[in-house]
């Protein structure tokens, strides 16, 4: 009986059937190694292709992004290596990586990376206000975001004075961790990135994160953690995934190219050379199959289009639908550091299919902390006021860039200039307002975070509760101030 079940399956298969058994063993210890934590895709030359580059994946105890459970984040580096990570920064702005420990709801994960994270908010460790070197204190008229405030005596760093940054409490600062810094192609539940966020609790960051995930558009996960460094008191931390090629590679259902603006980027068009372009637009992923060619012909078409050509070939390069929603968030959550901002906080991607661009928010910490009367056509400030005309303050020239490095982009300007996209933005803004604040939406959402929310030896329940109310009143007030706004009611 036996021979003749054998002799029933294809010779080649009776011929290789070691090779067949040892790839059976393969991928059963695959299956028990991974379990049931998500490994992402990513793109290699072929984009048609898609493979993995994970090669140890720490599953850990539970999700991390599982909002109904409690998460314990603690950080273990030597002193001396963070002695000289400090110092690389503050003597030569350079963010320098060290070797760390990281504990994650009890899993530890030795010999991961660990460097400092962020730019303007970074500033008051080096004793200056800005590349400049000259002080200056937060923008006057500007609200602190909800959960930070202005250290005591300092105005470095502007946006970045609103936390209490100090190079003596490790604790206190924005870090960026990598898993796989210094074991290839190791991840911690399919993500080579974490990004610890400073303040608390930072309910501003973490509401406009969630609206902007309830709208459907894209934004990252995150999860609220008790925090530590080197046995430090605990901290309430923000911890947000950052985005690798994993992320962007499952970002959108089509393939794609993710790219990075850097903070001192200018979207401009400055030739056909890329290497012009190396340090200013980051490629996230599909590197070796694909550059960035679309944003320098991007770039190209819009320095010489004329209004007319604006308006008749803007659809053809950019995902005007898209793009029409995202400005219409960042202006609804009073977001005054988007792409126009002076931190230039955005992702581009370009779809491979449709040929067309998009725009991916990110760092939304300065977001729901202007002015709440901030009308759709009104632009958001740094200073916390909002100016007539959709135009960004302080006069941007030809490309979008401002003056010193400050904020500005020709793409958002001419979009809301421009009368043939007026009536795409409304409907979009229209939309948005209806399903998060007139809705009473936003507020729901505060609600369901503010329970995530753990105390610790830094946030108390008396200040929880304070931020929680704090911030639900500047929702309410947002929602009331756009209520009988004629973009609003026209629909």
């Amino acid at each position: 009986m036996r021979r003749r079940l054998v002799h029933r399956l294809p010779i080649p298969v009776r011929r290789h059937w070691k090779i067949l058994a040892a790839f059976l063993a393969f991928v059963a210890v695959t299956v028990g190694v991974f379990g049931q934590a998500r490994v992402r895709p990513y793109i290699t030359g072929d984009t048609t292709v898609i493979a993995s580059r994970i090669t140890e994946n720490v599953a850990g105890s539970v999700d991390f992004f599982d909002a109904e459970t409690a998460h314990d984040v603690s950080i273990e580096f030597s002193q001396s290596d963070y002695d000289d990570m400090i110092a690389a920064y503050r003597d030569e702005g350079e963010k320098k990586w060290i070797t760390a420990d990281i504990t994650i709801d009890g899993t530890l994960v030795t010999d991961v990376g660990v460097r400092l994270k962020g730019n303007s908010t970074l500033m008051g460790l080096r004793g200056t206000g800005g590349p400049g070197g000259g002080k200056r204190g937060i923008p006057e008229g500007m609200e602190p975001p909800v959960g930070t405030a202005m250290p005591e005596g300092r105005g470095e760093g502007g946006p970045g004075g609103m936390v209490t940054l100090s190079a003596e409490d490790p604790a206190s600062l924005p870090l960026l961790i990598n898993f796989d810094k210094y074991v290839a192609g190791r991840a911690y539940q399919g993500m080579a990135q974490l990004s610890v966020r400073p303040g608390s609790p930072v309910l501003n960051e973490a509401v406009s994160l969630s609206s902007t995930a309830e709208s459907g558009q894209p934004t990252q996960r995150y999860a609220y953690t008790t925090y530590s460094v080197n046995g430090s008191p605990t901290q309430t931390r923000l911890v947000l995934e950052h985005p690798d090629e994993g992320y962007a590679n499952s970002l959108f259902d089509s393939d794609g190219v993710l790219y990075k603006a850097d903070a001192n980027s200018s979207f401009t068009y400055q030739g056909d050379d890329q290497t012009t372009y190396a340090e200013q637009f980051d490629q996230i992923n599909a590197e070796g199959s694909q550059d960035l060619q679309p944003i320098i012909s991007l770039l190209k078409w819009l320095d010489g289009a004329s209004d007319e050509q604006f308006d008749a070939e803007l659809a053809d390069r950019v995902d005007v639908e898209s793009f029409a929603r995202y400005v219409a968030t960042q202006n609804l959550l009073v977001n005054s550091d988007d792409m126009a901002g002076p931190g230039k906080n955005y992702y581009l991607w370009y779809d491979l299919e449709t040929k067309k661009i998009s725009v991916v928010s990110w760092d939304l910490n300065l977001a729901l902390s202007g002015n709440s009367d901030a009308g759709p056509h009104d632009s958001i400030g740094m200073g916390g006021g909002a100016r007539p005309g959709g135009a960004d303050p302080g006069a941007a020239g030809p490309g979008g860039g401002m003056p010193g490095g400050g904020g500005g982009n020709a793409l958002k300007e001419r979009f809301l200039a421009s009368e043939a996209f007026t009536s795409v933005y409304e409907d979009a803004y229209r939309d948005l307002y209806r399903q998060l604040f007139g809705s009473g939406r936003a507020v729901e959402i505060l609600d369901e975070i503010a329970r995530a929310v753990p105390l610790s030896d830094g946030l108390g329940a008396e200040k929880l509760t304070s931020e929680i109310e704090i911030l639900r009143a500047r929702l309410q007030a947002r929602a009331d101030a756009l209520a009988a706004n004629e973009v609003i009611v026209a629909g």
